[in-house]
């Protein structure tokens, strides 16, 4: 079995090259990032975590977070953020390096309108709303919509491999209620202790072992200083030595919530012959073909008509690499790609226009690092980091990659820097929901990388891998957007993302 490798200089270096193509100073890790995508919201994935379990007693567990439906208004009634039961959403999981999914977690979801009606004078008739009353406990009669779904396991191929279902430890049912999101505490007001009910005790077909399951509202787990990142970097961004500027600039995204797709494996159910690390990226996916009903009938959502096979048309492993690595001729088409096909994308790796956008956004001409091609970038983001997160056989493709033997660090010990601060646990080597990914992927993208291999290649990054390369020298390893991912509100245990910002306060 692999163990991680105690963390020299080179492997800290190694280990910040994976998140370089997560760009430095962007927004949240894939909101709105291709152009298609924008139309279709319900199925835009955001964020996807992928981490050993830190809550006391379930180091041996991997929590994988699938996160979807980018920027939510709290306040977003009447009819909020429901799932698309149209539509297939997939958590993939490779366990022998060879850049296929073997393992995948299928949800599908199913709105059902309970048509619950008031007499108003001899006549009943129905409500506008989700509720008509206080919601306490799962599909609550109060509630208008129930939403619920259910989680198969795909084995092999995700189309054509066995497929088995999920099930409730406590019952044996493979359907499973869906928390109303958080309209308000008129409504609900204990949300927390609500949402809590619907986390699910589960059976995976097998798996020696039960998980956990839990799908519902979130409040967004991502920091940053949306708006004035993409007008230039439009903010006070630079080289950070006093401790108080970590936090200088105001988290935008803040009030904001996600929908969430969480489950709890343990790793002995991801893992095969071997080989503990893992690989995980999420989809979603849409039928071919649709007609919109110029005569809906009585329902919800009722439209669309879909039919044809599934077509992709989200993709998230690595943070931000579709949003601000891709070229914009190609966002579409990397959200319709696979991991196995990620050598036509190999240019915006190798080339990468990160650091030439830096150098116009914020007027620093030849800070650009100089060794190009960036062969750096891609033996550590397309394979993994030897000795920490690569996995034996490993074919060159774009995805998430964890070694599940690494033991967790528990929440208080964690370092927001992850891999590059000395934790093992930490970015990139899987994603937990404090890690800098931004900060981490500035020092990375601008050169820190070289700065700490120095000359050293036995990573094989490249003979051009040097200091002499890289023109804003020991100052890349300082940078920081001036928003502390850390800082962020989190739960200790499963799902770990917080209770979301109600609609009503």
């Amino acid at each position: 079995m692999m163990k991680p490798r105690s963390l020299t200089p080179l492997a800290l270096a190694a280990a910040a090259a994976v998140a370089s193509l997560a760009l430095p100073m962007a927004n949240a890790s894939s909101h709105r990032e291709a152009p298609y995508i924008t139309t279709q919201p319900k199925v835009d994935g955001t964020d996807f975590y992928l981490f050993k379990s830190y809550e006391p007693g379930r180091g041996d567990y991997v929590t994988l977070i699938a996160n979807y439906q980018p920027l939510q208004a709290p306040y977003g009634g009447p009819n909020y953020f429901s799932m698309d039961p149209n539509a297939l959403y997939e958590i993939h999981i490779d366990n022998d390096g060879d850049a296929r999914e073997d393992l995948t977690f299928q949800f599908r979801f199913r709105n059902n309108l309970k048509g619950i009606t008031l007499p108003i004078g001899d006549k009943n008739v129905a409500i506008p709303l989700i509720q008509a009353g206080g919601v306490t406990a799962p599909n609550a009669a109060a509630l208008n919509l129930n939403e619920s779904f259910t989680v198969d396991v795909m084995r092999g191929d995700r189309r054509g491999g066995q497929r088995q279902a999920v099930t409730n430890a406590a019952g044996g049912s493979a359907r499973f209620d869906k928390p109303v999101d958080n309209i308000g505490t008129k409504t609900i007001p204990d949300y927390a202790a609500y949402a809590g009910q619907h986390v699910y005790n589960v059976n995976i077909p097998g798996c020696a072992m039960p998980g956990r399951l839990f799908v519902g509202q979130r409040k967004e787990a991502f920091a940053v200083n949306l708006g004035t990142i993409f007008d230039l970097v439009n903010a006070p961004v630079g080289v950070i030595t006093d401790p108080a500027l970590i936090n200088a600039a105001p988290n935008t995204i803040d009030d904001a919530n996600v929908t969430t797709l969480a489950m709890e494996v343990h790793k002995t159910c991801l893992t095969r012959n071997n080989e503990p690390v893992i690989g995980g990226w999420t989809t979603a996916s849409l039928r071919q073909g649709s007609l919109l009903d110029p005569t809906p009938r009585r329902g919800h959502q009722t439209t669309e008509v879909s039919g044809g096979a599934w077509t992709q048309v989200s993709r998230l492993g690595m943070p931000l690499v579709n949003e601000v690595v891709i070229g914009l001729p190609d966002k579409d088409r990397f959200n319709s790609s696979k991991p196995r096909d990620d050598s036509q994308f190999a240019d915006y790796v190798t080339h990468p226009t990160l650091p030439a956008l830096l150098e116009i956004a914020l007027n620093l001409p030849n800070t650009a690092p100089r060794n190009l091609p960036r062969t750096d970038l891609v033996t550590t983001f397309l394979t993994g980091i030897p000795g920490v997160n690569q996995p034996r056989n490993a074919v060159a493709s774009e995805m998430l990659r964890m070694n599940t033997d690494t033991v967790p660090t528990p929440e208080a010990q964690q370092h927001r820097l992850g891999l590059a601060g000395g934790d093992a646990a930490g970015f990139p080597n899987g994603r937990r929901p404090k890690d800098d990914v931004v900060d981490i992927s500035l020092v990375a993208v601008m050169g820190g990388l070289c700065m700490l291999n120095g000359d050293n290649n036995g990573l094989g990054l490249g003979a051009n891998c040097r200091p002499a390369n890289v023109p804003l020298g020991a100052t890349s390893l300082r940078l920081h957007d001036a928003v502390d991912q850390a800082v962020v509100p989190l739960l200790p245990r499963f799902p770990y993302l917080s209770t979301p910002t109600p609609g009503a306060r």
